[in-house]
C-alpha cells in the first residue's frame, strides 16, 4: 500500500500583479518563463527520487497565473510529473487560470496532459469592482474564457469570487452570485477580501474603513452567499467553499485533513512525515541552482520544522473543523493514540455549552453560529 501524496506546483508568473495580492508572483518575459519551466522539470526529476513509496492522489498547478504559460510548457510539466511520480489513475489535476489567458489551443493541451479540473479566477462580475482590484479582465472576457473551457470538454470547473471589495455593495455582490450560479459551475470559492501588509491595497485602505464595506454589510454579504448558494444546489463543505455533490476539491480537502503534500517550484511549501519545509524563494537563485548537485537539498528543504505531537493535534482540530463535516474522535485516536476528550475535553464542553460546536457521536463539527465566528472557535484549540 503506497502512502497518498498531493503535489503542488508553483508557477510564479502573472500578466500584472493585482493590487491586493501578496503571493510570490510577478510578471516575467517569455524567456524567463521558459527557463523556469526547464528548471522546474529538473526539480521534479530530482525530488521524485525521494518518494518511491507514494501514490499521487492530486496535482494542483497554482500561482501566479499558471495559464499564462504556453500550452506546450504546461504539457511538458505534466509529462515529467507523470513520468517521475506514481499518479493515481483517478487523480484530480487542477490548473488555476485567469480570464484572458486561455486559448482553445492551451485548453486542448491541458486535456491532452491529463488536467481534468479548471479553477477560474473571476473575483467579481462587476467591471468597476474588477478595475479596483487591478484585474486585467472584464466580465465579458471571463464569459468567453468560461465558454472555451466548456467547449473543450472540461466538466469540473471552479470559480473564485471575492466579497467586501472597494466600492462593492450587498446588491452588487448578489448580482455576482446570481450571474455565476447561472453558469452552473461545479464549484465556487467565495472569500472576503483580506488587506495584506506589503500590498498596494494596504497603502490605500489600511486605517481607512470608510473606503471598504462596513462590518455589518460584510456580514450581510456572508449570509447572502451561504443562503443563495444553498438554494442553487451548492453544498458548503468548508468555510469558504461550495460544491455540487461529489465535486468538492479533493486537493484542498487533503490539506485540511492532513494528507502529506510536496511543493515543487519557487517558494513552494511541503509537509512530509511530520516536517514542514519550503523551497528557495529568490527567482535568480532558483534558476541558477544545479538541480543534480550536492547542495540541492539545502535549496529545496529550507526552514525545516518538525511538528510536535501537540502541534499535530492542534492542526488536526483547527484545519479539520474548517470542514462542515468536522473531525472524528476515532481518527484522532488512530493518529495520536489518545482520546480527543482527554486532550480537549474542557474546550469541547465549553464550546458545546455555548452552542459553537455540535457533538454527534464520535464526530465534532462547528455549528452554524460557530462557523460565523470560526476564527475565535478555532483559536480555542491551541494548546
Amino acid at each position: 500500500m503506497r502512502r497518498p501524496l498531493e503535489l503542488y506546483v508553483h508557477i510564479p508568473f502573472c500578466a500584472r500583479k493585482c493590487a491586493y495580492c501578496d503571493f510570490l508572483s510577478g510578471p516575467a518575459p517569455l524567456g524567463v518563463q521558459r527557463q523556469y519551466v526547464e528548471q522546474l522539470i529538473e526539480e521534479i526529476t530530482c525530488q521524485s527520487a525521494h518518494y518511491p513509496g507514494y501514490k499521487v492522489t492530486s496535482v494542483y498547478l497554482g500561482g501566479g497565473t499558471p495559464s499564462l504559460l504556453e500550452g506546450r510548457m504546461t504539457w511538458e510539466i505534466m509529462d515529467r510529473l507523470k513520468a517521475c511520480f506514481d499518479l493515481a489513475e483517478e487523480a484530480e489535476v487542477t490548473v488555476e487560470a485567469n480570464p484572458g489567458t486561455l486559448t482553445v489551443e492551451k485548453l486542448e493541451r491541458y486535456r491532452d496532459a491529463g488536467i481534468n479540473r479548471i479553477s477560474l479566477g473571476l473575483q467579481s462580475a462587476d467591471d468597476r469592482e474588477l478595475k479596483h482590484l487591478g484585474r486585467i479582465h472584464t466580465y465579458d472576457e471571463f464569459l468567453k474564457s468560461y465558454q472555451r473551457v466548456r467547449q473543450t470538454g472540461f466538466d469540473n470547473v471552479s470559480i473564485d469570487l471575492m466579497s467586501a471589495l472597494p466600492g462593492q455593495t450587498l446588491e452588487s455582490w448578489k448580482k455576482t452570485l446570481k450571474k455565476v450560479s447561472q453558469l452552473k459551475p461545479e464549484h465556487i470559492s467565495a472569500y472576503s477580501l483580506m488587506v495584506e501588509e506589503g500590498t498596494p491595497f494596504y497603502e490605500l485602505y489600511h486605517g481607512r474603513p470608510d473606503l471598504l464595506p462596513g462590518e455589518d454589510e460584510e456580514r450581510e454579504m456572508y449570509y447572502a452567499t451561504k443562503q443563495f448558494l444553498r438554494e442553487q444546489g451548492f453544498r458548503r463543505y468548508e468555510i469558504s467553499n461550495y460544491a455540487k455533490p461529489g465535486r468538492e476539491c479533493r486537493h484542498n480537502i487533503g490539506y485540511w485533513t492532513g494528507v502529506e503534500y510536496l511543493g515543487l517550484g519557487l517558494g513552494a511549501s511541503s509537509y512530509i512525515q511530520g516536517f514542514r519545509f519550503k523551497n528557495e524563494s529568490d527567482l535568480q537563485t532558483y534558476l541558477k541552482t544545479d538541480m543534480s548537485g550536492e547542495g540541492v537539498d539545502q535549496l529545496l528543504h529550507q526552514e525545516i520544522i518538525g511538528l510536535t505531537d501537540r502541534e499535530k493535534m492542534e492542526e488536526f482540530m483547527f484545519l479539520g473543523l474548517r470542514m462542515t463535516e468536522g473531525v472524528s474522535g476515532q481518527e484522532f485516536r488512530r493518529r495520536f493514540g489518545r482520546e480527543i476528550w482527554d486532550v480537549y475535553g474542557g474546550v469541547l464542553n465549553k464550546l458545546a455549552k455555548n452552542r459553537l460546536i455540535v457533538v454527534d457521536g464520535p464526530c465534532i463539527r462547528l455549528s452554524e453560529f460557530g462557523i460565523d465566528i470560526s476564527n475565535y472557535v478555532l483559536s480555542e484549540f491551541l494548546l
